[in-house]
């Protein structure tokens, strides 16, 4: 497994959980306003070994209640579900954050319960995910991801970092089309942390979020904000 970032707990990544954060390395989208730029450019720092992971879950029994797997993208090694087999073992909860365009491991980490939560970032709207993701992708992955989600096997969420260049409100509209139905889209503040893929990029101002949250809201059962 790519393990070439750890945060050791956290309270904010595993919503009602104490957590800590494995970040891999490699991701298939380019976003310009991805933060973990050294993560999806290959220039990560040394990676850290699996039995010195292992290793920490142990020390740190009792006191983490899961880990969260984010990267880069996660679903890009295939070793993806033995390592969490592994966490799963030490009795600790699994959330993986994803870009979705992995449906066939998705679904079978799903079909082996070995994810307790699933967070998904929608980039956009259909017609707009190449420019807000900087390849051309096959949507259709996109798509089957957003269904299997929707079946309900596991709680999760829907996100999007809302990026003043990148977003509008045709794009919203479009992009409620895309997850029409599901029970949360979380609209998430971007800021700019000096790591990003590119430069010269803005937050949408919260009252401008506030009211794509409320065209949305015609298409989910709830938004909410992540803007502090």
């Amino acid at each position: 497994m790519d393990i070439y970032g750890l945060e050791k707990m956290s309270l904010v990544d595993y919503c009602g959980y104490v957590s800590c954060v494995v970040f891999t390395r490699g991701c298939n989208f380019r976003c310009p306003f991805c933060h973990n730029s050294s993560l999806v450019n290959g220039v990560a720092p040394q990676k850290i070994q699996s039995e010195d992971f292992f290793a920490f879950l142990n020390k740190r029994r009792g006191l983490l209640d899961g880990v969260c797997i984010t990267g880069g993208e996660p679903t890009l090694n295939p070793d993806l579900p033995d390592f969490i087999r592994k966490i799963k073992e030490m009795g600790l909860l699994v959330k993986l954050d994803t870009n979705g365009t992995n449906p066939k491991m998705l679904e079978s980490l799903l079909s082996q319960n070995l994810v307790d939560y699933v967070a998904m970032d929608i980039k956009n709207g259909k017609s707009f995910y190449p420019k807000t993701t900087g390849v051309n992708l096959d949507f259709a992955n996109i798509e089957e991801s957003v269904a299997l989600l929707k079946k309900g096997k596991v709680p999760f969420e829907f996100r999007t970092t809302l990026v003043a260049e990148l977003h509008s409100e045709e794009s919203i509209i479009e992009m409620g089309k895309l997850v029409e139905n599901a029970p949360l889209l979380v609209l998430q503040k971007f800021t700019d942390n000096g790591n990003c893929l590119c430069g010269g990029l803005s937050a949408v101002p919260r009252e401008v979020a506030e009211k794509w949250g409320e065209i949305l809201q015609d298409y989910v059962k709830k938004v909410e904000y992540r803007y502090n």
